[in-house]
């Protein structure tokens, strides 16, 4: 089993900044596959980045300039910058990971096992 515990939401104007934060229990973390969904209100779970264990991205199309999904396997971290922010980047915020060994990432929801019970993120304009 594997825990996962989010950190950084808060209310921020349009055009700041924000740093997330992901913090594992996985005693191998640095074979997990990690992501960031989010979800605002009335709309369907989104994914936002993904991260595999060999350090390939991949991102909303519409975020992929502002925001960067990384990585701290010594910390058991994943972090997600969002600089830029827009008022449509509001939302609740999930961390997520599988054991993934392959050299992949994953976009959908239900290919990550795990879930973070989410920070809330909100852009004013």
């Amino acid at each position: 089993q594997v825990r996962l515990v989010e950190y950084g939401g808060e209310s921020v104007q349009a055009g700041g900044s924000l740093r997330l934060a992901c913090v594992a229990s996985a005693r191998t973390f640095s074979n997990y596959a990690l992501a960031w969904f989010r979800q605002a209100p009335g709309k369907e779970r989104e994914f936002v980045g993904g991260i595999n264990w060999n350090g390939d991205t991949d991102y909303l199309v519409p975020v992929k300039d502002r925001f960067t999904i990384s990585r701290d396997n010594p910390k058991k971290t994943v972090y997600l910058q969002m600089n830029s922010l827009k008022p449509e980047d509001t939302g609740v915020y999930y961390c997520a990971a599988v054991y993934e060994t392959r050299v992949v990432v994953h976009r959908i929801a239900s290919e990550y096992e795990y879930w973070g019970q989410g920070t809330q993120v909100t852009v004013s304009s």
